[in-house]
């Protein structure tokens, strides 16, 4: 057949074709039917079907409800011992950290005369929030639960800290990431020096991943993740006490260590720049208490002493320190007049004269009035540094520290000197870490900044107590525990410093500059021991249950598990075509004996006497049971239940045969009860760290 007809071309019908009225009209009437069918059918379905489905589903939903919530369910013992383990786990999530932080009061230590007025200050050190550099081949959902946990000992004993012991100002030590050097900057160089160390064999494989998927969007996260466990609560307004307002009030988490940025000529300016620029200025001068607080960035001072130093240029790593080290002694006079004029009253900025003065008799070295008459004195300085300072090897650090306490007898060298290295900080370095600073730079330090009267360092996770040699003023320096439950140290801690250093208008001491500041070591839980409870109170759980479902089946004890229990009344809707079925629900069920005999139980009564049951059970002895059924009939023994079993043992079932272990029985029951235990005490767990 031709495909023309009447010399028109036969289109062929496109029912989508936008320029043809017709099947556009012919789709959406299609399209219209389908859909209010689909509409008819549903609602068909809703009304018959679907409304007897969901009928069922809520008339069986509330049944089981209903049969878990009976008193005899609720009150047994599967339930009892979920609530002893709530008390342990909120014991071990919660009320731990508040009683280990409570005994570490201010006024529980402190000595001061009744008049003092002290500035309370704390040190936190390395809390290293664990990310995927800390265990590189841990699969998930291990990795997501040690950071959550980990996250959680650290929130609990900072917020503890901060609304109980509620401190005037708080220096963290270095070490606030534990990847921190490893993620990517969004601008500046970002690979190896040819001189840096090859990365340790468990790193080395994951390097590449890590600058591939882990970078600038990646290191915000971790901030704000810091920001949200360490500075949201020292804002909080429950944790200020009053008056503390002031200027003396100060949080300060500039110092960088080794994890943060890197270790001496491996350190990366663009990753010391992100870091300053979201922290703070590394170097820095801070007068608190007092008491003048020197922070420097010695990790990256350590590029300087280096080995790659002789023979490469590192002068952008350790000159902008060398720079503060030679300005620092100016920088404490400027903030010691700074804040004595604040003290006094007076105005805080220096007020320079306005005068019109010719240029050419200007001299480079004038100074302002104010600069030329002034007699400040130099207050005691503190020295905050990352690394410690270095020490000869086998310097003890005594009895508080808890890796490795004091060898007994304390072992000597052929001059007397006791040298413990058990109990010592180890003089050593490897990839990216060096346990102490140099001979050179430490002297350094101490004769820059002057009159260092204390130190304070972190990297070595465990306390350090150690009194220097005369090259570093005989300076007592504190190395201060880790937070952070995954530091290696089984007990974390922090180091509370409280100040009190009376002083006149020149910042002359009125007391002796010696005993200006008192210290003390506060410990925070040890989460070994908490999980070790744990593991106990499971094993306790454990024999209990499995004891119980032994008494299930030996001495027929009421079971938790509904297999092994009467039938509970069904739904309902069952109820209801039963009992259309039948004419009427039975109240009684009989038995027979095994001779034959028929015996009638009737209901019991509180009040019912022995003799009177026995009795009245005659008279009320008729048949029952369902229609078309023989009647049975239950057989009781009164005996059993009124003469204290004294005619018949409760060891013995009625037929009299020995009761047996039923295998069945005892683990279904332990199944049921077991599951019962676990599911609820885990989820309440996962309450407390959500």
């Amino acid at each position: 057949m031709s495909p023309h007809t009447n010399g028109v071309h036969a289109r062929k019908r496109d029912p989508f074709h936008d320029d043809d009225d017709t099947s556009c009209g012919d789709v959406v009437h299609t399209l219209t039917r389908s859909l209010a069918g689909g509409i008819s059918s549903l609602i068909l379905f809703l009304r018959g079907n679907g409304l007897r489905m969901a009928t069922n589903l809520t008339l069986r939903a509330l049944w089981h409800l209903r049969r878990n919530l009976t008193r005899r369910r609720i009150l047994s013992f599967p339930h009892l011992l979920v609530l002893v383990w709530v008390l342990v786990l909120l014991r071990g999530e919660s009320w731990i950290f508040h009683w280990k932080v409570d005994r570490c009061r201010w006024n529980k230590w402190e000595d001061w005369p009744d008049d003092a007025s002290p500035h309370h200050l704390i040190f936190v050190a390395d809390p290293q929030l664990v990310d995927p550099h800390s265990y590189p081949g841990r699969p998930w959902p291990l990795s997501d639960l040690t950071v959550l946990v980990t996250d959680n000992y650290l929130r609990r004993g900072y917020n503890e800290l901060q609304s109980q012991l509620r401190p005037d100002s708080l220096f963290f030590l270095g070490d606030l990431f534990d990847g921190g050097r490893e993620w990517k900057t969004a601008t500046g160089d970002f690979e190896d020096a040819k001189w840096a160390r090859p990365y340790p064999k468990g790193e080395k494989e994951y390097t590449q991943m890590w600058r591939k998927e882990y970078g600038e969007d990646y290191w915000m996260e971790e901030y704000l993740r810091f920001s949200d466990i360490f500075f949201k609560s020292y804002y909080d307004e429950k944790t200020i006490n009053p008056g503390s307002e002031s200027r003396g009030r100060k949080l300060v988490a500039s110092l960088p260590g080794n994890h943060d940025i890197g270790f001496g000529s491996m350190v990366k300016v663009p990753v010391r720049d992100r870091f300053s620029a979201y922290f703070g200025e590394p170097n820095r001068v801070d007068v608190v208490g007092n008491h003048t607080i020197v922070s420097v960035d010695t990790v990256s001072l350590s590029a300087g002493t280096s080995a790659q130093a002789k023979t490469e240029k590192l002068e952008h790593i350790y000159g902008p320190v060398e720079e503060f080290l030679r300005g620092v002694k100016d920088a404490k006079r400027k903030a010691t007049q700074k804040e004595l004029r604040f003290l006094r009253g007076d105005a805080v900025e220096l007020q320079l004269s306005h005068a019109v003065e010719d240029a050419s008799g200007v001299k480079s070295d004038d100074s302002s009035p104010a600069d030329v008459d002034a007699e400040v004195a130099d207050l005691p300085t503190i020295l905050l540094t990352h690394v410690p300072l270095y020490r000869e090897p086998g310097t003890p650090c005594g009895p508080l520290r808890e890796h490795w306490p004091p060898s007994n007898p304390p072992p000597t060298d052929a001059k007397g000197v006791v040298v413990d290295h058990r109990n010592a900080i180890s003089v050593s370095s490897g990839f990216q870490y060096q346990n102490v600073l140099s001979e050179a730079d430490s002297v350094k330090l101490i004769s820059s900044i002057g009159n260092v009267k204390r130190v304070f360092s972190g990297d070595d996770h465990d306390y350090c107590e150690v009194e220097h040699t005369s090259n570093k003023n005989n300076a007592v320096e504190i190395t201060v525990k880790s937070i952070s439950m995954a530091m290696g140290v089984p007990t974390p801690g922090f180091v509370m410093l409280s100040m009190w250093n009376p002083v006149d208008d020149a910042g002359r001491p009125l007391r002796n500059p010696d005993e200006t500041v008192q210290t003390h070591l506060c410990l925070l839980p040890s989460q070994f021991t908490t999980y070790f409870g744990y593991v106990y109170m499971a094993v306790v759980t454990a024999i209990l249950l499995s004891a119980r479902a032994l008494l299930v089946s030996l001495i027929s004890l009421p079971a938790f598990a509904h297999s092994l229990n009467a039938p509970f009344p069904p739904p309902p809707s069952i109820l209801s075509s039963a009992a259309a079925a039948a004419g009427g629900l039975p109240r009684y069920k009989e038995k027979r004996d095994d001779d034959g005999k028929p015996r009638l139980a009737a209901p019991r009564s509180r009040s019912l006497s022995r003799s009177s049951s026995s009795s009245s059970s005659k008279s009320r002895r008729k048949k029952w049971g369902w229609p078309g059924q023989k009647p049975l009939r239950i057989q009781v023994y009164d005996n059993d239940f009124y003469d204290g079993g004294k005619s018949r043992s409760l060891w013995r079932a009625s037929s009299g045969s020995r009761r047996t272990i039923k295998p069945r029985v005892v683990c279904t029951e332990l199944a049921a009860t077991s599951w019962r235990v676990v599911w609820v005490v885990l989820l309440f767990w996962g309450w407390l760290n959500a």
